[in-house]
């Protein structure tokens, strides 16, 4: 017979995951062909968003407030993809450029939560930015799951101005 704290702890794993699962509303209903492309944040940021990017350096409250580091760390966990995120981390490491069609900057952030993202950064549709090791950059990007922690794209305006892009802030310049 099982005591009743061995069995209290196993209906609290179960209830912390079921509460992980069908609580979940940033992941949940995720439509990346839906009208504001931005399906994966909940309706109150999503209203504080700035319109598309222009170009400009215009902040907005979600520019400034918003950390998705536990939302990163869910989709890695859930295995999930075309998540769109913003959150900050360390520069650990700065790789060589993918310059396979279009050209991208490559670097690996370690994020608050201890999770290690590669930033692929397109350099053909926005500046290269000259980061070096234990720098701190926030990002809004869109994030793909792979078994290494992930990656984040799609760190630029959109040039056909359709959806509102992401970028990289790094020493209070923005990268769009």
């Amino acid at each position: 017979m099982k005591k009743p704290q061995s069995l209290l702890r196993q209906l609290g794993v179960v209830a912390l995951i079921i509460v992980l699962y069908f609580g979940n509303d940033y992941l949940r209903g995720h439509d990346p062909a839906g009208p504001s492309e931005r399906g994966s944040l909940p309706p109150a940021q999503q209203s504080a968003d700035a319109p598309a990017s222009t170009g400009a350096n215009t902040g907005s409250a979600r520019d400034v407030a918003a950390d998705d580091t536990a939302l990163i760390g869910r989709a890695f966990t859930e295995q999930r993809s075309d998540v769109w995120v913003q959150a900050s981390g360390e520069v650990i490491r700065t790789l060589a450029d993918d310059n396979e069609g279009s050209r991208h900057q490559r670097f690996l952030i370690r994020l608050s939560n201890g999770i290690t993202i590669l930033i692929a950064h397109n350099i053909d549709l926005a500046p290269r930015i000259p980061l070096g090791r234990g720098d701190e950059v926030e990002f809004r990007g869109e994030y793909e799951w792979n078994d290494k922690g992930g990656v984040i794209h799609w760190t630029h305006h959109d040039p056909r101005g359709r959806k509102q892009g992401g970028w990289i802030t790094h020493r209070q310049k923005k990268y769009e």
